[in-house]
């Protein structure tokens, strides 16, 4: 087994969970005994949500994983059966939740679509387009949120989560340029270009990894040109709709408690781009307490006294149920792919 499988199979071991698990109740634990305004009632307040409107979170959820399930399909020209393309997800999904956002479970991406039998080039397109994919519903979102709010989405403390947020916005943006640049336009040069960097004397010790990187680079390149356009369109669509979900989930959890108007699901949907911007450069696993901490930074205002059981709520639904349900499957996703036949015993 080569290095990039043995780290992938570390982080996916189950007990990587604990650490996101300790980290985010270490957080809230803190914010309920410093904030005087929270109490033991704010969490009965989950007695007076609407539960079909609860449900309702539940079914966006489902669309959304459905809609990850049918986009890695497409990618994958369906090569992906519906049963590999669940495991694939749910498993990117706990990779993501144990993984800080920064890095995202992208190596272990790539060696889940392996295991299911995608070729390494094949496997390293898939991940690097779904990356820049994702990135970009930030890059076109966030500018457009800001102009027709008028900056309005920045919570108190102004100057303190805006500067989170443009750090962050900027050093996606660049990312994500370079790697379309990359692999769209020039893999080769974008190659002599990590070579020529790692060739300083205090960067030497990371030339072998360059080269390695321009060379998926260029392997990416070749599997995603010539693309039909049909192919373009279902994958963005897709994503957009993936997004999307995403954040009218919090919408609707928001709306089972205090029942927003037009208005305020237009505002809330807006912070949680701007929001998830910032998380996107948090140095812990699945972000987490950097989320719990975010979330009271954006939504104080809107939520009030409702803020701490809705917090709560929105972590369990898109973080600690993907860290529960990737440890379940992933136990059958280990058995089902590494799966071997039992040899018969020799003669005695």
């Amino acid at each position: 087994m080569d290095n990039r499988s043995e780290k992938a199979l570390k982080t996916l071991n189950p007990n990587k969970a604990i650490i996101p698990v300790v980290i985010g109740l270490a957080i809230v634990l803190y914010l309920f005994f410093t904030d005087p305004d929270l109490t033991v009632d704010n969490l009965k307040l989950i007695f007076k949500a609407s539960f079909p409107v609860l449900l309702l979170s539940f079914l966006v959820l489902f669309a959304r994983d459905l809609g990850y399930i049918y986009r890695i399909r497409t990618l994958t020209n369906k090569d992906l059966t519906w049963k590999s393309s669940i495991y694939v997800i749910l498993l990117w999904e706990f990779a993501s939740a144990v993984t800080p956002s920064v890095v995202g479970g992208t190596a272990v991406a790539i060696f889940i679509l392996m295991k299911e039998n995608i070729k390494f080039g094949r496997a390293i397109a898939y991940v690097i387009l779904t990356a820049i994919l994702d990135n970009l519903y930030f890059i076109i979102g966030a500018p457009l949120v800001l102009f027709f709010t008028d900056g309005e989405v920045f919570p108190g403390y102004y100057g303190k989560w805006s500067t989170f947020f443009y750090i962050s916005y900027s050093l996606i943006t660049i990312y994500t340029l370079l790697m379309c640049f990359a692999v769209f336009f020039k893999p080769r040069f974008f190659k002599w270009l990590l070579y020529k960097i790692t060739s300083f004397k205090y960067l030497k010790k990371w030339r072998n990894e360059a080269v390695e990187q321009g060379d998926e680079l260029i392997l990416a390149s070749q599997e995603l040109r010539g693309k039909a356009v049909s192919y373009w369109v279902k994958i963005i669509t897709a994503t957009a709709f993936i997004w999307t979900a995403r954040y009218l989930l919090l919408n609707t959890i928001i709306a089972a408690f205090t029942g927003p108007s037009i208005t305020d699901h237009i505002s809330l949907f807006s912070r949680q781009i701007i929001m998830w911007v910032v998380m996107l450069i948090s140095p812990t696993p699945g972000a987490a307490g950097f989320a719990e901490v975010s979330f009271g930074g954006f939504f104080e205002d809107y939520l009030g006294e409702y803020i701490l059981i809705i917090n709560i709520c929105w972590r369990m639904l898109t973080f600690y149920f993907y860290l529960i349900l990737g440890i379940v499957v992933l136990r059958k996703w280990i058995s089902k792919v590494f799966k071997q036949k039992k040899q018969p015993s020799a003669a005695s």
